[in-house]
């Protein structure tokens, strides 16, 4: 097999990288590392949220339903996707969260992949918060 080529199955890969299947964090010999876009496969049950809203983004995002519906939280409005294909695009500077309304596959794809924007752990974060005091419940956009 060629060094150059990797062949897998988004829903196994995901599950070894928090839903990550490209971009700079694979390793630089694997054929998966990118600095130009990072492309996710995100499997979220009912109920599952961002832990914390994106905040100063640098990178441009098409996020696409592949199945479920999914609520993307944007300053000012929400987004939900309800149908098979639907999708929104947002751009470098704009603020997001999101909610999985109901359990959800969702395909995301960010140019460029540029490090810094991991969020821990809900456990990791919940923990965090409570030792410091603060209130952790879901922030959302204004309507």
């Amino acid at each position: 097999m060629n060094d150059s080529v990797y062949v897998g199955n988004a829903g196994k890969d995901a599950a070894l990288d928090r839903g990550w299947l490209l971009g700079h964090f694979k390793d630089a010999s694997d054929p998966r590392h990118s600095e130009d876009v990072e492309i996710k496969w995100g499997v979220h049950p009912r109920g599952d949220e961002r832990a914390q809203w994106v905040t100063g983004e640098a990178r441009t995002a098409l996020l696409v339903l592949i199945s479920g519906r999914f609520r993307v939280e944007l300053p000012g409005r929400d987004v939900v996707l309800t149908e098979q294909g639907d999708y929104v695009v947002w751009g470098r500077g704009v603020d997001h969260s999101w909610y999985a309304e109901e359990e959800s596959v969702v395909l995301t794809v960010r140019w460029p992949s540029v490090p810094g924007y991991k969020v821990e752990e809900r456990d990791e974060v919940d923990e965090n918060e409570s030792a410091a005091g603060h209130d952790h419940s879901r922030s959302t956009a204004a309507s």
